[in-house]
């Protein structure tokens, strides 16, 4: 038992790292890439960096989904939106005040609550069947766009700024050589976390919401630490925003698509997405001045604390 619980450890802390760093690979290529082609900075940091850090949560609740494990799967995406939001946001904020798009916050906040309400609506019957993401990816499709042009910067383009010219075979080989990287680190992380779970004794759902859904969140964590020491606060909510929406729509959606219903702990309802519903909401209500205190990154933080020790209490036998 002993050697089973310290083999599964590795497995899991080698696929966090593999991850972190292939998706960093993965990010610098796609933002090279971006960069040579002249795509707006907006699509970069919302697109580009913010899917991009996604990766992680998309390859592994993949994995988890292609090998019917839905507690694994939605636990590792649900998990990843209340992080993002409630801790690195809640960091990001305690570090350096974030000075916030009101117009992107005011409208982002309220419609990643109505995702969740969708989400719970469609998982009201305790199973996620391939109708429920295809209905997941329609949304995907249709709103992403639509919030895209809506959040559209109007500001007068400023001059580009001198910068070495970007090589495309180096940047096309960090992001093919980042990715499958991601997809075979992800798969391991998915072996890991299951056994783990086994020889511990807990559920799949609270592995996939905590270790699983924290490591895949490294690099948002990473990305959004940095851009709040050089006061590029803007950047993190718009990654933030991005990857929430990529994992309740995306990630979830592809995850589950391949296969028929899967059932899932009903805990996923009842606590994981009304704690999604809530911390929505909270970015309307801090952003609304354009601006979130360290105060309320703090209550962020504390959130954070409360939701994961319930987790604990509800999901260890």
């Amino acid at each position: 038992m002993a050697t089973e619980l310290i083999l599964s450890a590795v497995w899991v802390v080698l696929g966090l790292v593999l991850l972190e760093r292939s998706s960093d690979a993965f990010v610098d290529g796609s933002a090279m890439l971006a960069r040579r082609f002249k795509v707006s900075p907006f699509v970069i940091g919302m697109v580009v960096i913010g899917f991009g850090t996604s990766a992680p949560e998309l390859c592994v609740s993949l994995m988890a989904g292609l090998g019917n494990r839905a507690n694994l799967s939605l636990g590792n995406a649900y998990g990843s939106c209340v992080f993002n939001v409630a801790a690195i946001l809640g960091v990001s904020a305690v570090i350096f005040p974030l000075v916030v798009k009101r117009r992107a916050v005011m409208f982002a906040g309220p419609a990643l609550a109505a995702i969740s309400l969708l989400s719970w609506f469609l998982l009201a019957d305790g199973v996620v069947s391939r109708l429920d993401a295809l209905l997941l990816l329609a949304v995907f499709a249709g709103f992403f766009p639509f919030y895209c042009w809506y959040t559209r910067d109007r500001a007068v383009p400023q001059p580009e700024e001198t910068a070495s010219p970007v090589r495309i075979p180096l940047a096309a080989t960090k992001l093919l050589l980042g990715l499958v990287v991601l997809v075979g680190s992800s798969q391991l992380l998915v072996y890991g976390a299951c056994d783990l779970a086994r020889a511990m004794g807990v559920s799949e759902l609270m592995i996939g919401l905590t270790v699983v859904a924290v490591g895949t969140s490294l690099p948002e964590l990473a990305a959004a630490i940095q851009s709040a020491r050089r006061g590029q606060t803007e950047f993190v909510i718009g990654n933030i925003i991005g990857s929430n929406l990529f994992n309740m729509l995306a990630v979830v959606g592809i995850a589950c698509v391949f296969n028929g219903a899967q059932g899932f702990s009903a805990h996923v309802t009842g606590r994981d997405l009304p704690a999604i519903f809530l911390v929505s909401l909270t970015l309307a209500l801090f952003g609304r001045r354009g601006r979130v205190s360290r105060l309320s990154g703090a209550i962020w933080i504390g959130f954070f604390v409360l939701y994961t020790v319930l987790t604990i209490w509800q999901e260890i036998p």
